[in-house]
C-alpha cells in the first residue's frame, strides 16, 4: 500500500501541469474490473479486463482521479485507460468524473468500451467480439410479476410510460442509444477478418448448443447489439425478453447480441458529457466479448447454467479478456498510427 501511495503521489506530481493546460487524449480505453490493478508488477498474475491493456500499450504511469472508481492509466503516446467499476451507476458516475477533470482534453478523443458480455447464442459463440451499433437499457422499464401477467403477454416487463408489455415504447429518455453507425462498421472493416483465440474448451462449450449454428461457430467478430442492465441474468425466458426489448427500442433495427452491466450507465454519461462540449458523441464505441452464454444449453435448466463448473457451463473470461484487447487494440493502434487523418476526421 506505502508502495501504491507513493506512485499516485509521483503521479500527481509528473502531471501537475496538466492542471494549467489541458492535456489533449487520443483514445480512452474503458474497462470495468481488475484484480490487481494497482500493482505495477502483476504482468500475468493479475485477472481482468484491464491487464492485457495495460502490458500491451504500457500503460504504466498511474494518474489520480479521486472521484472515480480507480486512478488512471497513461502512456506517452496519449492513450488513457479508466475503469468504472461494475454496474450502470458506478459506470455513469466514473465515466461523469473523468469527462469533468479540468485536466483533460476529451474534445477529439475515441472512447472504446472494451469489456465482456453474455452472448446469445442465436447470434454468436463464446469468445466473439461484438461491436455494438445500439446500446438498450434493461432497467429503465414496467414490471409485473410473470406469474400475475394478463394472458397474451410474452413477460412482465412494459415500456416506460406503457400500460402493456406489447408496446409502444414511449419517448426515450435514456432507454436506448445509438452509436455512431459510420464509425461502427469502420471499426468492424478493420477486424472482421481477425482470427481470434480458441481452444479445447471453447470447443466442448459451444458443441452443447445444438440447433443454434451461431453458437457453434468458432469464435468471430461481428457487428452486434448490447441490452445493458444492473442485474445479471441467465435464461431461456429472459434471452427472449432481451430480444424483445432490443427490437422494441430500435424500431426493429437492432439485434441482441450481448448481455452486460455498464454499457447504457456509460452511455448515458457520454451523452451528457456531449451536450456539456466535453467529448464528441461521435467518437463513441463499445466492444463486448462474450465470456459465456446467456442462456443454458440444450438439455440444461436456466439455473443450472450460473455453474461455470466445466460440468453445467464454462465461463471463457480469459479468452473473451484476449478477444477485446486483440480486436479493440487493433483500432487504438489505427487511430494512434494515423492520428494526422483522425484527429480531425472521424473515419
Amino acid at each position: 500500500m506505502i508502495r501504491n501511495s507513493l506512485l499516485l503521489a509521483a503521479a500527481a506530481i509528473l502531471w501537475s501541469s496538466a492542471a494549467q493546460a489541458q492535456l489533449p487524449v487520443k483514445v480512452v480505453i474503458v474497462t470495468t474490473y481488475e484484480d490487481d490493478y494497482l500493482n505495477p508488477a502483476a504482468t500475468g498474475t493479475s485477472h481482468g479486463e484491464a491487464r492485457a491493456w495495460i502490458d500491451g500499450f504500457h500503460l504504466d504511469t498511474l494518474m489520480p482521479l479521486p472521484a472515480g472508481f480507480r486512478p488512471l492509466r497513461v502512456n506517452a503516446d496519449g492513450v488513457m485507460e479508466t475503469m468504472t467499476g461494475m454496474t450502470t451507476g458506478k459506470a455513469a458516475a466514473s465515466t461523469m468524473a473523468l469527462g469533468l477533470d479540468p485536466r483533460f482534453d476529451f474534445r477529439k478523443t475515441y472512447w472504446i468500451l472494451a469489456g465482456i458480455a453474455g452472448v446469445d447464442p442465436l447470434q454468436a459463440s463464446q469468445g466473439s467480439a461484438a461491436w455494438a451499433e445500439w446500446v438498450v437499457d434493461g432497467d429503465i422499464d414496467n414490471f409485473v410479476d410473470p406469474r400475475e401477467i394478463p394472458a397474451g403477454w410474452p413477460d412482465g416487463h412494459i415500456p416506460w410510460d406503457g400500460t402493456s408489455a406489447l408496446g409502444p415504447p414511449g419517448p426515450n429518455i435514456g432507454q436506448m442509444y445509438h452509436l455512431n453507425r459510420r464509425l461502427v462498421h469502420w471499426a468492424f472493416g478493420l477486424t472482421r477478418s481477425m482470427i481470434l483465440p480458441d481452444n479445447a474448451k471453447l470447443r466442448r462449450s459451444r458443441a452443447a448448443f445444438v440447433g443454434f449454428p451461431n453458437g457453434q461457430r468458432p469464435p468471430f467478430v461481428l457487428i452486434g447489439d448490447n441490452l445493458s442492465s444492473a442485474t445479471y441474468w441467465q435464461g431461456t425466458k429472459t434471452a427472449e425478453w432481451a430480444r424483445r426489448w432490443v427490437k422494441l427500442y430500435t424500431a426493429g433495427k437492432g439485434t441482441f447480441v450481448t448481455s452486460s452491466c455498464e454499457d447504457s450507465g456509460f452511455m448515458q454519461a457520454m451523452t451528457f458529457l456531449g451536450k456539456a462540449g466535453k467529448i464528441d458523441p461521435d467518437r463513441v464505441l463499445i466492444l463486448r466479448t462474450a465470456s459465456d452464454y446467456c442462456v443454458p444449453h440444450p438439455g440444461e435448466s436456466s439455473a443450472d447454467s450460473l455453474k461455470y463448473d466445466g460440468t453445467h457451463a464454462y465461463m471463457g473470461d480469459s479468452e473473451a479478456f484476449e478477444s477485446a484487447y486483440l480486436v479493440g487494440g487493433t483500432v487504438v493502434r489505427e487511430l494512434i498510427r494515423h492520428w494526422d487523418r483522425y484527429r480531425d476526421q472521424v473515419p
